[in-house]
């Protein structure tokens, strides 16, 4: 199962005045960095928007952004980036996957250098358990008991132009959350080529929707599978293609079966019906010469 990834921007800004002298001021603000431990979580549009009114406002801009980023449902590959720009461009990163500050250019090496032997590098390596995974097991639980599986539709289309005779759509919809994995099958093997995904797209309902298509030449007894991949799967689900007969041919077949069986029904129960409404009625013979009577004369029947 793959799960979301899962990202906190923590922005720090600094504003400085519009002066060839501003840079050496970057250096002074340095030590300031240490003790900013507060994360404040924002939208990256606001991230964006925020670079915008700086650069308006003919002022030097500094900001750092943190983020913590994983796919596996166990977190297990968590992995913590500490990002700071000035003025848009990174000077310098911390990398939880190098265990160390890399610097950018000049200045961004010599602050990596020193923040490297210091004690700040120590407190860099511990977010990512304290914070990154804590946070993520925190977000997981809030929402793992409020995904929908998708609705899976497999069916046969026609391409013109196409460099091979058959096209398969495979269609999920009505999912949540949008992180969802579709690939195809041929007797169990993944194929890679002639595969068409489009994103994920959004129903504006909060419910998403994706479609893949699969170009193939198809071949005698062979299998041909959708793999669907969500976060509301135990497991990957697979949907094999059947393509003994049209899907419109399969319904006309499955609305005449169900004609018939609700006409057998419906016949068995007015038999029964009949059955239960004859039961103890006497049969009176309407003709009075063939009605028989004992004649204690002759100790016999006679016909009147």
């Amino acid at each position: 199962m793959n799960a979301g990834s899962y990202i906190c921007l923590g922005l720090y800004p600094h504003t400085y005045p519009a002066h060839p002298d501003a840079m050496p001021l970057l250096v002074q603000h340095s030590a300031e960095i240490q003790s900013e431990r507060k994360c404040h979580c924002c939208h990256l549009i606001l991230a964006l928007s925020i670079c915008l009114v700086a650069e308006s406002a003919d002022v030097y801009y500094r900001y750092r952004m943190s983020r913590c980023i994983y796919s596996s449902s166990n977190i297990s590959d968590m992995v913590y980036f500490d990002n700071y720009y000035f003025n848009k461009y990174l000077f310098i990163q911390f990398d939880s996957t190098l265990g160390r500050f890399v610097g950018f250019n000049e200045y961004g090496m010599k602050l990596a250098e020193f923040w490297n032997n210091g004690t700040f590098v120590h407190e860099e390596r511990d977010i990512v358990d304290w914070f990154c995974k804590g946070n993520a097991e925190i977000f997981d639980s809030s929402i793992s008991d409020k995904s929908v599986k998708p609705k899976v539709k497999l069916s046969s289309v026609s391409q013109a132009g196409g460099r091979h005779p058959a096209v398969l759509l495979c269609s999920a919809y009505e999912f949540y959350p949008p992180h969802i994995k579709v690939s195809w099958l041929r007797d169990g093997k993944l194929m890679t080529s002639e595969v068409t995904s489009t994103m994920e797209m959004a129903d504006g309902d909060w419910y998403y929707q994706i479609h893949s298509e699969l170009e193939y030449s198809p071949k005698t007894g062979e299998q041909i599978s959708c793999m669907v991949e969500h976060a509301s799967f135990s497991k990957p689900m697979i949907y094999d293609w059947d393509p003994s007969l049209p899907e419109s041919e399969r319904n006309k077949i499955a609305i005449g079966a169900f004609g018939l069986v609700l006409g057998i029904i419906i016949s068995a129960a007015g038999l029964i019906y009949y059955k239960k409404k004859s039961t103890g009625r006497i049969l009176v013979p309407q003709n009075k010469e063939t009605i028989p009577y004992f004649d204690p004369n002759e100790a016999h029947f006679k016909k009147r």
